[in-house]
């Protein structure tokens, strides 16, 4: 599958959405790719049953309207530091629109803990479907501000990538994809690897009673160092920074986030969206990680840097 080299971003109009059009925003203008947003709206529907005095029309040119004025107000926003930006005006469901969408982008960024935005959409839904369906490598920014749509949230350089490296080939893409962030901001990259052998045996029932922690860990660190070797090769010029430590992958990712710019975790989600699944891992860094993470599912293609 073939991705044009655009960056596509979900806003709802919440301040939430409007952060990580910022997000977007800087990274566009270190990487010079130019920017979609993507608005949706959908009618809400009624049982006529339900509402008092019967039958109520809805006016669908009013909510296409609102709609366009959140467009209207982030393309102003984002044209600011000089991107280039379009926008879409999408009728349907957030979450589906953006994964049909994301087929012809190279990089997604949403926002999350969305709320009071746009029709009251919550991007919550959607910061949970489009990295587990989306097409392309999907970026989840956590809205830390205090709440004011019109301040400029500070985005800083990125100087450290951390990601989280178990062996799978969705953690493999993750180690690209990281590699590319790395190398676009030159900042440091970590590849962490985690086993939680202090824990016992009731989180690891496949290890024995008696266990040599330490021998664990040097396996670990063994196996992270191959990963991770080949990947160096594949690009030559970039140095890896490996950590491996005692604990669980979402655990130690998640106390990672406190330190780092930017988290990077692969998904072994499942297809459909009847599970609506991205993984025990990459589920619990987006809900706790206090930087943006970027999620690379078993449908995205990693650019080559």
């Amino acid at each position: 599958m073939s991705h044009s080299d655009a960056i596509i971003v979900g806003v709802d109009g919440s301040v939430s959405s409007l952060h990580a059009l910022d997000w977007a925003v800087a990274h566009a203008t270190r990487s010079g790719q130019p920017i979609t947003v993507v608005c949706a709206y959908s009618l809400p529907s009624f049982a006529a049953a339900s509402l008092d005095g019967g039958y109520a029309a809805l006016d669908d040119n009013a909510i296409q309207d609102g709609a366009r004025s959140v467009l209207d107000d982030a393309r102003a926003r984002a044209a600011r530091s000089g991107v280039t930006v379009t926008t879409e005006l999408a009728a349907g469901d957030a979450a589906g629109v953006l994964v049909e969408r994301s087929k012809d982008f190279a990089l997604a960024v949403v926002g999350t803990r969305g709320r009071g935005g746009f029709a009251e959409r919550l991007l919550g839904t959607v910061s949970s479907a489009l990295p587990a369906h989306g097409h392309c490598p999907t970026v989840v920014v956590p809205y830390r501000g205090s709440g004011d749509p019109d301040a400029d949230v500070p985005t800083h350089p990125m100087k450290r990538v951390v990601v989280g490296v178990d062996g799978s080939p969705s953690a493999y893409g993750a180690l690209h994809a990281a590699i590319h962030q790395a190398n676009l901001w030159g900042a440091e990259l970590v590849a962490v690897a985690g086993v939680p052998v202090g824990a016992g045996a009731g989180m690891l029932a496949w290890l024995p009673a008696a266990i040599d922690h330490e021998q664990v860990l040097a396996d670990v660190t063994d196996g992270l160092d191959a990963i991770v070797d080949k990947a160096e090769a594949a690009h030559p010029g970039t140095t890896i920074r490996r950590i491996v430590l005692d604990g669980s992958g979402a655990e130690l990712l998640t106390e990672f986030s406190e330190a780092s710019d930017l988290l990077v975790v692969g998904s072994r989600g499942r297809g459909g969206f009847a599970g609506l699944l991205l993984g025990s891992t990459s589920q619990a860094v987006l809900h706790h990680s206090t930087c943006p993470v970027l999620v690379v599912n078993k449908h995205c293609e990693i650019p080559e840097s």
